[in-house]
């Protein structure tokens, strides 16, 4: 008996969370069956909307870690002070627009399904997004040829607040953003 509850469990973990839509206020929800009283459905965080930088730690180490060398960096820390932001959220399905002064970086990608994008320095990379809690998303990265840091972004809504965090190896960058 104890084995197919286990068995029962270990489906559900495995099988991704299913996202519906409420009916009164047509605001995504996820039913999660891991939640204390199972099916329970939860608001999803929005991440839609324009997004303007508030405060950036560790961007030019974060350059550093990647390999980027001392000009390139200081044009692309110049260039980065102020990006423009633009989410659009359908349950799992975002389209994220960044825009510098030098670059504009647009991904479509659905939580939990794997798609191709660029790192931080312009690498191609297959990545895979997966909901680390139900207000945040982590973004593991594997360079598609060559060599580099282990990779990764996480998005997470906080007191109003995008926190993006860029990770190479043991280097974290820290961005905050509030809505414009």
């Amino acid at each position: 008996p104890g084995d197919s509850r286990r068995a029962g469990l270990s489906a559900e973990l495995q099988s991704p969370p299913c996202s519906l839509e409420c009916a009164r206020c047509a605001a995504a929800v996820r039913a999660c069956p891991l939640l204390p009283s199972a099916g329970t459905a939860v608001t999803m965080p929005n991440f839609a909307g324009t997004w303007k930088m508030r405060s950036s730690e560790n961007f030019d180490e974060l350059l550093k870690a990647l390999g980027v060398n001392a000009m390139l960096r200081k044009v692309a820390v110049a260039a980065a002070s102020k990006p423009h932001v633009e989410i659009r959220q359908d349950g799992d399905q975002f389209y994220i627009k960044t825009s510098t002064t030098v670059r504009t970086t647009e991904i479509n990608f659905k939580v939990g399904e794997g798609f191709e994008e660029e790192t931080v320095d312009g690498r191609k990379c297959r990545s895979l997004a997966t909901w680390e809690n139900e207000n945040k998303i982590h973004c593991t990265q594997t360079l598609l040829e060559g060599d580099g840091p282990k990779t990764y972004w996480t998005r997470e809504l906080a007191n109003d607040e995008l926190i993006l965090t860029f990770g190479a190896d043991d280097v974290v960058c820290t961005r905050i953003y509030v809505r414009e």
